[in-house]
């Protein structure tokens, strides 16, 4: 039986393919950041943004949340930001650079935050982030109770997100640097006041004992 023949992948066709990939995902990082706070992107609205057929955007991406899903991942990949990282010192690192980089894209940042498709956006991601949040801080979260294990990652989630930037920014006066610096600063405080194995039901509060066997 003769063995079907092996089909030939062109280099020029994967460069073209990945191109219309990103001009699709650019497509909707500006249509994010001009549609203001009461933005509905469609489909539709994305594919003549960038300049293709509806088809052509389902066919790199199939579904609406899929393309959010990889629009975030983009944004976060052009701000040099790490949205899994693996250890405590590469979350700081990582939200030190990445508040540097947030000024840069500014307003595609507050349309993050702000827009309704931003929301979703970011939200498109929730539960990969937490989980690769809590992988991150559990060698310095072990010997926590539940309850405390998940107020350390919550303020972590809380001091290495784009609001916190913007709230030190606009409310702080401060410059993406110094707000990376300060936020990285913050967590540092609360890591270093983690001991492994040290927390007892003594020091825990009434919701925490009530977790306890």
């Amino acid at each position: 039986m003769p063995s079907s023949p092996r089909r030939y992948r062109s280099p020029l066709r994967d460069e073209q393919t990945q191109q219309t990939r990103e001009r699709i995902l650019a497509a909707l990082g500006g249509l994010m950041e001009t549609a203001g706070e009461r933005d509905e992107i469609s489909m539709d609205m994305v594919a003549e943004a960038a300049g293709v057929e509806r088809r052509t955007v389902f066919r790199h991406f199939e579904s609406r949340d899929a393309l959010f899903r990889a629009c975030f991942q983009w944004l976060n990949t052009r701000l040099g930001a790490e949205p899994a990282p693996k250890t405590p010192a590469q979350l700081l690192a990582s939200l030190r650079s990445a508040f540097r980089a947030f000024d840069a894209q500014e307003g595609a940042m507050r349309a993050a935050i702000h827009s309704p498709s931003g929301r979703e956006m970011r939200l498109a991601t929730v539960t990969a982030r937490r989980a690769a949040f809590s992988d991150c801080l559990a060698e310095v979260t072990a010997g926590l109770l539940p309850a405390e294990r998940a107020r350390v990652e919550a303020l972590a989630h809380l001091l290495y997100s784009a609001p916190a930037w913007e709230v030190l920014k606009d409310y702080g006066g401060l410059t993406g640097d110094q707000a990376g610096e300060a936020a990285a600063w913050a967590l540092e405080v609360i890591l270093s006041a983690i001991t492994p194995g040290n927390a007892t039901l003594a020091d825990a509060s009434p919701a925490d004992k009530e977790e306890q066997p």
